[in-house]
């Protein structure tokens, strides 16, 4: 397909951000790889599962945006995670750095540490529940599935408490969960967390970023990398639960027979996790570089260009998954992509995924007969790496629970 043929894809347009797979499902059955422009800039979309898959772990793709990003850089949708200072992390690298500073996270943020979350997690959980549950509605993104993992991400990185306002606030404009100027809440979060950084350097807080900055010989890392890893993990590990949570929550209410089946089963939520992921994940897109000239689906794809890999549509692609456009929380089939694939496999899929289970386990302890407002529009955010809801209007009963007084209250930091 040549350059003028391109398929105008406007991944950012509201539309295809409420259903993007007619689009795609159209476009992967047409064929593995397509000429598209998004955002004005060209580039190659892969489809298909097998493609996408094999795509993701390909030497020949590059995730080093400074070095073969250029058709993005003065965009104002790419630059800053491409060329800013907050860009030195493991999604935008490379071997060797990328196994240098994955492995330095890994060390710290181990299965453990990730499992000695739980208790906090569902103590929030179930505080939040608490403040929502006698009024039968709520929105169920800013009341449950945005600040259950904000709260959890501060607290691993330390963040401390009197920061924590001001902090989920600009969170909440970068990821696009809250209306603001994303630019300037970009730079008060790259400035604060510098000086984070600069602080955990002496403080001997055991937490995440403390202990990172403490570490020495291979494990040690610069400034602008403590920081700029301390950025992705609040973007990517803040909206994926968001996500997991809120689309895995509207996937149910538009399947009731699946509700009805979780509310009998509840042994079926760990399955339920992965269908999630699966069937509306939270990573839609993922961009990479060809650094040398390559062949994907029979495509030839010429060094320096920009590949789109989609995941929304390889997760749907039906020659993989039987009735793949169908939610099914007994599918048998768990090897999706929603956390990547290859050396890039998303770090904090664990906690992801224990976030995602505390939070369904509270809704259906807690909330019968759950409903989406029909008084009330659903939001989406809009963005062409992710997709995911910025409102989620529900109704329910309130389940009989144990005494307030035997669960601890805890106060949640709201945004400005």
């Amino acid at each position: 397909m040549s350059l003028d043929m391109a398929v105008n894809l406007d991944a950012l347009r509201p539309g295809f951000t409420d259903d993007p797979y007619s689009v795609l499902k159209s476009l992967r059955e047409s064929g593995p790889v397509h000429r598209v422009e998004t955002l004005g800039v060209p580039m190659w979309l892969v489809t298909r599962y097998p493609d996408v898959r094999a795509a993701l772990d390909n030497p020949l793709l590059s995730s080093h945006g400074s070095a073969l990003a250029e058709p993005l850089r003065g965009h104002p949708h790419f630059a800053s995670w491409w060329f800013g200072d907050l860009s030195d992390h493991m999604m935008n690298s490379d071997e060797p750095d990328h196994t240098r500073l994955r492995r330095a996270v890994s060390s710290e943020l181990t299965p453990r540490r990730i499992a000695a979350l739980r208790p906090r997690v569902e103590q929030l959980a179930a505080s939040l529940a608490d403040s929502f549950v006698e009024a039968g509605s709520c929105d169920l993104i800013a009341d449950f599935a945005a600040p259950l993992p904000i709260t959890v991400i501060m607290e691993l990185l330390g963040v401390p408490a009197v920061d924590q306002e001001n902090f989920r606030y600009w969170a909440d404009v970068v990821t696009g969960l809250a209306d603001g100027d994303a630019a300037s809440a970009r730079e008060e979060t790259s400035g604060y967390l510098h000086d984070l950084v600069t602080h955990k350097r002496t403080s001997g807080d055991d937490d995440l970023i403390g202990a990172l900055a403490r570490a020495t010989g291979d494990a040690a890392l610069s400034d602008r990398e403590l920081a700029s890893l301390s950025f992705l993990l609040l973007v990517a590990g803040y909206t994926t639960a968001v996500d997991l949570v809120g689309n895995g929550a509207l996937a149910l209410l538009r399947h009731p027979e699946q509700l009805e089946l979780l509310q009998r089963s509840s042994s079926l939520l760990p399955g339920a996790i992965e269908e999630f992921l699966r069937f509306d994940g939270p990573t839609s897109h993922l961009l990479r570089f060809a650094a040398q000239p390559l062949t994907i689906g029979g495509v030839q794809i010429p060094a320096g260009d920009v590949v789109l890999l989609s995941l929304a549509s390889a997760e749907h692609d039906g020659n993989r998954y039987p009735r793949a456009d169908q939610l099914n929380i007994e599918r048998a089939d768990r090897q999706h992509l929603a956390f990547g694939h290859g050396i890039h496999f998303c770090l904090g899929a664990p906690l992801a995924r224990l976030q995602g289970e505390v939070a369904f386990r509270t809704l259906l302890d807690r909330c019968a007969g759950l409903a989406l407002d029909p008084a009330q529009p659903l939001g989406w955010r809009v963005s062409l790496g992710s997709r995911g809801l910025r409102t989620l209007p529900v109704t329910f009963r309130t389940k009989p629970t144990m005494p307030l007084d035997e669960q601890a209250t805890i106060k949640v930091p709201k945004p400005m």
